[in-house]
């Protein structure tokens, strides 16, 4: 896609910078901030004018629909520095159409794409310097959007904030990972929100995680609310399985992220001759594979780390765990997807887009 600008921004520098006080060789994943965000508001049935101004706390009435009814979204992106000093985003459109789609899904306005990307894109110029170059360096983009009318009354907000904020980040190592299958607790049901990307998703598995760290697992692979044998998202991020030279996951529904990083890997499979199968994988299936010795690697898949391993899985208190084959699809489609994104090889897909 090409970049829609706007020149109806409001932009006030900061008169410091804080960059020199960062520590980029040693940064903790979404704590440290640039020097500005983006910000515009709706009201009376209209966007307001965007502003770009230095990054700071805000203030909202304490009747804000946001506070007692959740309406709150947001997507998760990254922006790469390329060895020209260039800055490129990877598949912004994907994340602006599924914005959207989560707004519409929780009752909110949609926001037009010169705002969203237009704005991004400004964001980014002005915040150029804290963009670093080299793998495993990026700049986290989160976008979010809050309902921030005033009243208790239970019906959707006529205010709203969106705004944009970065996050300097390096290589998301999280370790080994061992998971458990869910059996009781459920990420998102039929009918439900679990296809936006809405904070009371993530709000809601805090809990459960919470028990499975109490039992030595790092996260938890969901399954359906209605039977509990259909393997779904791992975590935040959505799953893949590899059982012999097939790689498998789930298809996305009413209980699933359509997730970006997702749908890349399945294309970049797809042209590494990787055989791929999009479909619901029980998990009987995926307990007769460890068992067997076909179930090769585990891997979750989202924009913070891209890929992470799962090492080892427990289902009805029984714990499975993998050795990692030399051939590893995990670590090859890594390795080509970062290279994409970091510019050090072609783009033949036309993922990337320049800011500029």
């Amino acid at each position: 896609m090409s970049i829609t600008l706007t020149n109806k921004i409001e932009i006030t520098k900061a008169t410091t910078s804080k960059i020199n006080s960062v520590d980029f060789d040693n940064l903790s994943f979404g704590a440290v901030f640039t020097d500005h965000l983006f910000e515009c508001d709706f009201k009376n049935g209209a966007w307001q004018t965007p502003v770009i101004k230095p990054y700071a706390p805000f203030s909202l009435d304490p009747s804000a629909k946001v506070f007692h009814y959740g309406q709150a979204i947001f997507e998760g992106m990254k922006a790469y520095k390329d060895e020209d000093d260039a800055i490129w985003l990877f598949r912004p459109d994907e994340n602006f159409k599924r914005f959207n789609s989560s707004a519409t899904r929780m009752a909110m306005p949609e926001v037009p794409e010169e705002i969203f990307i237009g704005g991004l894109n400004e964001l980014l110029k002005i915040d150029a310097k804290w963009v670093q170059k080299g793998n495993g360096s990026s700049m986290y983009i989160r976008p979010f959007m809050i309902a921030t009318g005033a009243g208790v009354v239970a019906n959707p907000s006529d205010e709203y904030k969106f705004m944009i904020i970065l996050s300097p980040a390096q290589a998301y190592y999280a370790g080994e990972v061992k998971v458990v299958i869910a059996e009781h607790y459920s990420r998102a049901a039929n009918g439900g929100i679990g296809a936006a990307k809405a904070a009371g998703n993530y709000a809601g598995q805090f809990y459960p995680t919470t028990l499975a760290n109490k039992d030595g697992f790092q996260q938890i692979i969901w399954t359906d609310d209605a039977t509990h044998t259909k393997l779904e998202e791992a975590g935040t991020m959505n799953v893949f399985f590899r059982i012999n030279d097939t790689l498998l996951t789930a298809p996305t529904s009413e209980r699933i992220l359509d997730g970006i990083t997702r749908k890349s890997l399945l294309a970049m499979a797809e042209k590494e001759g990787i055989k791929t199968e999009v479909r619901s994988v029980l998990a009987s299936e995926l307990v007769e594979a460890a068992k067997n010795d076909s179930l090769k690697e585990i891997f979750g898949a989202g924009t913070a780390a891209v890929i992470s391993p799962i090492k080892g899985f427990s289902y009805k208190d029984e714990y499975y765990e993998m050795t990692k084959p030399a051939d590893s699809y995990a670590e090859l489609l890594k390795e080509k997807l970062t290279s994409l994104q970091n510019k050090l090889s072609e783009d033949t897909f036309g993922w990337t887009v320049k800011v500029e």
